[in-house]
C-alpha cells in the first residue's frame, strides 16, 4: 500500500494512542514515539508500529504516535486505521487472525 495523505487515528485518553501515518517518499520507515512508558516499552511499541505497517505492505511512512498507555492490540488497531485511511483504501477486514 502507498501512504498517499496524512491521516489520524486514536485519542489523548488514558490507556489509548495517537497515531499520525503520512507520506514520506523514498525516505522509509521514520517512527516518532511520546509515551509515558517509553522508558519501559518504548521499543516494543517501535516494534509493534513497525510490524503492523509491514503486514500491510507499507516501507515508506512517517509516523508521529502519542502513547498514554495503550495496550499492544490497540497500537496495532490504531496504526492500522490510520494506515488504511492514509492509503485511502476502503477494502480492510477487521477480524481477527491467528
Amino acid at each position: 500500500m502507498k501512504v498517499l495523505k496524512a491521516a489520524v487515528s486514536g485519542t489523548m485518553e488514558s490507556s489509548d494512542i495517537m497515531v499520525t501515518v503520512a507520506p514520506n517518499e523514498g525516505g522509509g520507515l521514520a517512527i516518532d514515539l511520546n509515551s509515558t512508558v517509553e522508558k519501559q516499552f518504548g521499543a516494543a511499541i517501535r516494534a509493534a508500529i513497525a510490524e503492523t505497517l509491514e503486514q500491510l505492505g507499507i516501507r515508506d511512512a512517517r509516523v508521529t504516535a502519542v502513547d498514554k498507555g495503550a495496550l499492544d492490540c490497540v497500537i496495532r488497531a490504531r496504526v492500522k486505521a490510520s494506515a488504511f485511511r492514509a492509503c485511502e483504501r476502503e477494502d480492510y477486514v477487521w477480524e481477527v487472525r491467528t
